[in-house]
């Protein structure tokens, strides 16, 4: 670190402008020590993606091109570590195809469509000392590289933004573009706008950080950067889209945790801080209802839970773990985090920089909250600084779908302190165990509700018909959703979640397996699969917690008949805590420990409890995520339940009533007294 700590300025995080410019210099050192000869390619190591080690490299020239743009930019101009020449001379040399160094074009390699707009962005965004300082042939030829895109096809989620962003560019510098393409994909970006600011990624129920980092991001950016006055667009679609974002980052700084995590949930985790985007894109455009203080506090502190990891970003969390990569992720994708230091674009005079840092939500008082989009209940309590959610709406896939379960998606629960392990059993979930052991999915559900009750209770519903899959021949790349293979039915799986003060309260019915609700599932599924009537347990999982010694286990996993003697299962690593306890109808509880299958540590527990499947009988168990201290499962909640709803009387003697839908649903929850 190259400056002291500041805790008057930042309190809480005693990062000031120059520990950001530090950090981002230090990581264009570590990855220049990769530079190719002519300068084209960065070739991190690691593994490299399925489009191979050429593209590999330019994904770590362009990503990197990221940081030393924005470096360069904030400092107006100013480049004392003489990066850009490097990058100048990288374009030279990728856009010549004579070059043995020549970069697959966009025409030829949908990676190179992705890597594209973060050249053009940057080219953008330092064109004074950049750009306008290029010989006119290398810029014939960065011109006729980046043309390519026109007319391509894109697929319809975030990428259409990196085709708007290239042709913004290419108008500017004289080039050829269309307007038929970026209208198309004004289009796109406007079917994927949901409620409360959110946008799904694609037509999937696909909500992550790509919310943030790439569909939030580049709207505002395009605004701010290029001439898109007038037909491009207009006042009322740049209004538009900042509300969506002011909307938005009210929920998103919700989601980080007081150690500065972003919330583990979602595809392509690996660019770790990128999910501080949207708040310096809020900032830089003037959009943002967040003050500066307290979006450097948000931003600061996701890159500085990863600073300290060291100067070279690899293909996992904190450290090398390649089973976080997904099939197009190489050894330069993790560098799209540069998008998180996209306030070093702000000069050391803004307000990010010189105001006092401010508290998150989180550590200002307890969290609560529904965020309707992707169906979460967002907790979090001050004593623990843990940000989680409840999940109720997001799968990466539509209702009915008969994928199997993709474990960054389809989970009950996500939280900034724990992250879904590969394991041989799914945690925070509820499923059915087959005569072989297999636990069933969930994916295709159907969101019956999220809504907050009176007494500060949030409750959320979601139902489905489960499955079993065999995936073993699907060798698709993963881009996040399910796979995909035959299917063995099984009985529809309500399941509610209530949550107060922090804690889950998680119920579950099963329907009739014979019985086929309307809408439950698409007809394909229905007519070509055969029904599993042998399922042998009922099981609620909770969350799973990591460290780099076994965790530490406790079950009582047989009542007594004694007050306060249900069963119960608990898991603890240093500083944190997994509990279950059964309020109703769980028979038995353990703890599934392995090694081996989660970034966060060598070894992973997840407490369940189970029961023999009963259809039509209520389950419900108390379901806990803490920093340990004292027991959260209090004996003394209570719970009544018929079959359709379900009421909850906490020690204190607020009541809540939810329903347990029928299928499909029909009743509105109820009301709290």
């Amino acid at each position: 670190m190259t400056a002291v700590e500041d805790r008057q300025l930042s309190p809480y995080t005693g990062w000031t402008r120059g520990h950001w410019a530090a950090y981002a210099d230090r990581l264009l050192a570590a990855a220049g020590k990769y530079r190719s000869p002519a300068g084209a390619r960065i070739d991190l190591p690691g593994p490299a993606s399925r489009n191979g080690r050429v593209s590999d490299g330019l994904e770590g020239f362009a990503r990197t091109f990221l940081i030393a743009g924005f470096r360069v930019a904030g400092e107006g101009g100013a480049d004392p570590g003489g990066v850009l020449e490097h990058y100048a001379r990288g374009l030279a040399a990728g856009t010549d195809p004579a070059s043995p160094e020549a970069w697959p074009r966009p025409d030829e390699l949908g990676q190179s469509k992705v890597e594209a707009a973060s050249i053009a962005l940057v080219l953008q965004l330092t064109r004074p000392w950049l750009w306008d300082r290029l010989d006119d042939a290398v810029r014939e030829r960065v011109v006729a590289w980046l043309a390519t895109v026109i007319g391509q096809p894109y697929p319809p989620i975030n990428w259409v933004w990196f085709r708007i962003v290239v042709e913004s560019f290419l108008r500017e510098a004289g080039g050829p573009w269309s307007a038929a393409d970026v209208e198309e994909d004004l289009a796109v970006h406007a079917s994927l706008r949901r409620p409360g600011g959110w946008l799904s990624d694609g037509a999937e129920r696909a909500y992550d950080h790509y919310t943030g980092w790439a569909l939030h991001l580049y709207p505002l950016l395009w605004t701010h950067f290029f001439d898109v006055t007038g037909t491009l667009c207009p006042g009322s679609l740049r209004h538009r889209w900042g509300a969506d974002l002011r909307a938005y980052l009210d929920d998103a700084v919700r989601l980080v945790g007081s150690d500065g995590s972003p919330l583990r949930q979602g595809r392509s985790l690996v660019y770790r801080f990128a999910a501080a985007a949207p708040f310096w894109a809020g900032a830089l455009t003037g959009t943002s209802h967040l003050s500066p203080g307290l979006t450097r506090r948000v931003a600061g502190g996701m890159v500085r839970h990863f600073g300290a990891s060291g100067d070279l970003l690899t293909l996992g969390w904190h450290h090398a773990w390649p089973a976080m990569r997904q099939a197009y992720s190489g050894p330069g994708s993790p560098y799209w985090a540069a998008k998180g230091l996209l306030g070093l674009a702000l000069p050391a005079g803004h307000p990010v920089w010189t105001d006092v840092e401010e508290p998150l939500p989180i550590e200002t008082g307890d969290v609560a909250r529904v965020v309707a989009a992707p169906g979460w209940l967002v907790s979090g309590r001050r004593r623990d600084g843990i940000a989680l959610v409840v999940n109720h709406g997001t799968d990466h896939a539509r209702p009915g779908d008969p994928r199997s379960d993709a474990p960054l998606y389809a989970r009950l629960g996500y939280s900034t302190a724990t992250m879904p392990p590969l394991g041989s059993l799914p945690d925070n979930a509820v499923y059915l165990l087959d005569a072989d052991g297999r636990p069933s999915h969930r994916s295709g559900f159907s969101t019956c509700y999220a809504i907050q009750l009176p007494g500060g209770v949030l409750a959320a519903a979601s139902q489905g018909r489960v499955r079993w899959v065999d995936t073993s021949a699907d060798d698709s790349p993963d881009h996040g959703s399910g796979r995909s293979g035959p299917v063995v039915a099984g009985p529809v799986l309500t399941v509610v979640s209530v949550v107060r003060n922090g804690v889950e309260v998680r119920l579950a019915r099963l329907d009739d397996p014979a019985r086929t609700p309307p809408n439950a599932v698409n007809d394909s599924f229905l007519a070509s699969d055969a029904r599993n009537e042998s399922f042998t347990a009922l099981r609620l999982s909770g969350w799973p917690v990591a460290g780099e010694t076994r965790p530490v286990t406790r079950t009582c996993a047989e009542p007594t008949g004694n007050p306060g003697s249900a069963v119960s299962a608990t898991a603890e690593v240093p500083e944190l805590r997994s509990a279950l306890r059964s309020l109703r109808g769980f028979t038995t509880a353990d703890v599934v420990a392995e090694s081996g299958v989660s970034p966060l540590g060598e070894w992973t527990a997840t407490p369940y409890v189970e029961a023999p499947p009963q259809p039509g009988a209520v389950y419900a168990a108390v379901v806990v995520l803490d920093r340990g201290g004292p027991e959260e499962a209090d004996p003394s909640l209570a719970i009544a339940a018929d079959g359709r709803h379900a009421t909850l009387t906490w020690p204190d003697g607020l009541s809540a009533q939810v329903s347990l839908p029928a299928s499909p649903p029909e009743d509105p929850p109820a009301g709290a007294s």
